[in-house]
C-alpha cells in the first residue's frame, strides 16, 4: 500500500506541472531563438520560433484537457510569451533586417517588444469573456517570423512598417474571437 501511495502522489504531482514544463519549454526555445539570432544564425532561430509557438499552443490545451490550469501558469505562459514572441522575433528581424535602420530601426524593435508586454499585462488583468483585445503577442511573433522569410524579396522600411503596424495591432482595442 505504501508503494501505492507514493506512486500515485508522484503521478499527481507530474501531471499537475505537465503544462508547466510545456511553457517552459517555450520559453527555452524563445532563449535560444534570442542567443542564435544574436549569434547571426538567423534560419535556426526562425525555426525554434516557430516550435515555440506550437509548445505554447499545446500547454494551454494540456492545462484545461487536464484541469491543471493556475494563476501561476498564466503568468509563466506571460512570462515567456514575451520571451518568444516579443523579444525572439524583434531581435530576429533587427538582426536580419531593421540594423539597416539605425536609431529608428532599433527604437521600432523595443516599442514592438513593448507593446507585447502590455498587450501581455492587459490580457492578464481582464476578464476571459472568448475575446481577445488586440492581436494576441503569439500571432504577432508568429507574423513578424514569417515576414523574415521575405527579407529577399522586400525593400527594407517594408519590415520596419511590419514592425510598427503589428505593434499596434497587439494594444489596439479591436476584439477578436478566440479559437
Amino acid at each position: 500500500m505504501f508503494l501505492s501511495d507514493v506512486l500515485d502522489q508522484t503521478i499527481k504531482k507530474i501531471k499537475a506541472q505537465t503544462a508547466n514544463v510545456l511553457t517552459l519549454a517555450n520559453l527555452s526555445l524563445g532563449g535560444f531563438a534570442i542567443i542564435f539570432s544574436l549569434n547571426g544564425n538567423l534560419n535556426l532561430s526562425l525555426l525554434l520560433i516557430f516550435v515555440a509557438a506550437l509548445a505554447d499552443r499545446f500547454d494551454g490545451m494540456v492545462a484545461r484537457k487536464l484541469h491543471i490550469e493556475s494563476e501561476l501558469g498564466k503568468q509563466l505562459d506571460s512570462m515567456s510569451d514575451i520571451i518568444s514572441f516579443g523579444v525572439a522575433p524583434a531581435l530576429l528581424i533587427y538582426q536580419g533586417i531593421l540594423f539597416e535602420f539605425g536609431a529608428p530601426g532599433s527604437f521600432f524593435t523595443i516599442f514592438y517588444i513593448g507593446c507585447g508586454a502590455f498587450r501581455l499585462a492587459r490580457f492578464n488583468i481582464s476578464e476571459n469573456n472568448g475575446f481577445f483585445t488586440g492581436l494576441p503577442i503569439t500571432a504577432a511573433g508568429c507574423l513578424a517570423t514569417l515576414s523574415f522569410l521575405a527579407v529577399p524579396y522586400f525593400p527594407p522600411p517594408f519590415f520596419l512598417f511590419i514592425m510598427i503596424f503589428l505593434s499596434f495591432l497587439m494594444v489596439s482595442p479591436f476584439k477578436l474571437r478566440k479559437v
